[in-house]
């Protein structure tokens, strides 16, 4: 799905969802949209690839990142601690962009990114807290041509979401 407002008239509820985390945490729902394509093309369940030994025996998964947002078991637990949300799931879109918000203000408040800024709050999304400060990413090209993808992706959905952000606030869309 790559149109902001295809994907709200199909999923209802999520654009309520998003609204709420931008208001909330501040992050911009064009900027959520991104980095949830990013992460999983928008599947609810997507999870790293099973590694193989010998092509045959399975021996787990790259990481433990699962859901929309792709988070790790770590930062999940960080997540729920912080905010209380005992009940969230990775595989719930409503979590998934509450935790995308929770993390975009965290990386504002500790690294000073701004919310709006779609490319450096991936590359710390990414790399983490820590990595950013360090700049990990610059031994990472691959990692730089994404975060670019993600910053047009959200300008994309940005201008998507002007063309049909009155309507979605009414609720007319679905209807």
């Amino acid at each position: 799905m790559t149109n902001s407002c295809s994907i709200f008239e199909e999923k209802g509820g999520w654009y309520d969802d998003a609204s709420d985390s931008f208001k909330r945490w501040g992050v911009p729902v064009h900027v959520q949209l991104a980095i949830i394509h990013q992460e999983s093309r928008f599947t609810h369940d997507a999870q790293t690839e099973m590694q193989y030994f010998l092509w045959i025996i399975p021996t787990g998964r790259q990481s433990t990142a699962y859901g929309y947002a792709q988070v790790k078991d770590a930062t999940w637990d960080w997540y729920i601690k912080s905010t209380g949300n005992s009940g969230a799931d990775r595989d719930d879109f409503g979590d998934a962009v509450d935790f995308i918000g929770w993390y975009g203000k965290k990386s504002y408040d500790t690294l000073k990114i701004s919310k709006w800024d779609a490319y450096n709050q991936y590359l710390a999304y990414h790399e983490g807290h820590g990595g950013f400060k360090r700049k990990t990413y610059n031994q990472k090209p691959w990692l730089i041509k994404v975060a670019k993808k993600v910053k047009k992706n959200a300008s994309k959905y940005a201008a998507q979401l002007k063309t049909c952000e009155a309507e979605l606030k009414s609720g007319w869309w679905f209807w």
